[in-house]
């Protein structure tokens, strides 16, 4: 995979049309590019991030950014000593059964179809 301005591209090949199609990961907005060449392909990827950043910078609007993998995470000293007490418990880094434990919540809360709006 290709990385371009933080964009990471994934490609696969489409035997019907002969091309290279790729999509931009990691963001919900969709940005498709394709090409009859790797070089081909680049260029519009390329072409096509630049495309959507001044689309955002046209409509005054932030540009999605890739996630990083990278959570920065506060919390209370007891809340961090009960954290890695679980964690040691399961034999596990904190990263793993943090990593575990958010994302069964995350599933679980956007399971239920509720949407908050948080005052701001």
């Amino acid at each position: 995979m290709k990385t371009y301005k933080g964009y990471t591209a994934s490609v696969r090949f489409e035997n019907g049309d002969n091309l290279l199609h790729g999509t931009v990961e990691g963001i919900r907005d969709v940005i498709h590019f394709a090409g009859t060449s790797v070089d081909e392909l680049e260029t519009a990827f390329h072409d096509s991030v630049n495309d959507y950043l001044g689309w955002c910078t046209e409509d005054g609007v932030s540009p999605e950014k890739p996630y990083s993998g990278k959570l920065a995470f506060r919390t209370t000293p007891e809340h961090h000593r009960l954290i890695t007490e679980a964690a040691n418990a399961e034999a596990r880094s904190i990263n793993q059964w943090m990593d575990d434990v958010l994302e069964s919540a995350a599933r679980a809360t956007l399971a239920t179809g509720s949407r908050k709006v948080r005052a701001g």
